[in-house]
């Protein structure tokens, strides 16, 4: 598996995404349908950079034709937000909304272990426990 082509440039793990998983997952793929009202036949992903930014889910929930973090890495001609000179800036910044669905405020983790330990250690590693601990743990104060 190519990790590194499977790994959004801010740091979201395709290959861990329901929809990235919804390609090969009758199941999954009819949830989605049922849920969010999609077409069967769009519903699966090749991943971020495979579709440059454009995702039809999230097109379908309301957001932007493009991903704003994609499309200014694009410009920038970086393969990973860690590598700008910004990171991290506004456009990673975690959000309460919608956290609960999107991993968004899991994002500047991954980038910071994948800039610590590279795309396929990481991805190998790390990538599917910090998933499920972020949609599945609780919070150790």
């Amino acid at each position: 598996m190519n990790y590194k082509q499977l790994t959004a440039p801010c740091g979201r793990d395709c290959f861990n995404c329901p929809f990235y998983l919804a390609k090969e997952d009758e199941n999954l793929k009819n949830f989605f349908v049922k849920k969010y009202n999609l077409e069967k036949e769009k519903v699966g992903c090749d991943g971020c950079r495979s579709i440059e930014g454009k995702c039809y889910f999230l097109q379908k929930l309301g957001f932007s034709e493009q991903c704003k973090i994609f499309e200014c890495i694009n410009k920038k001609k970086l393969d990973f937000c860690f590598e700008c000179v910004d990171f991290p800036c506004n456009l990673l910044h975690p959000l309460a909304d919608r956290a609960d669905v999107f991993p968004h405020n899991l994002k500047v983790f991954n980038l910071c272990l994948i800039k610590r330990l590279g795309v396929d250690n990481w991805a190998k590693n790390k990538a599917k426990e910090s998933f499920d601990k972020y949609y599945k743990d609780k919070i150790d104060l």
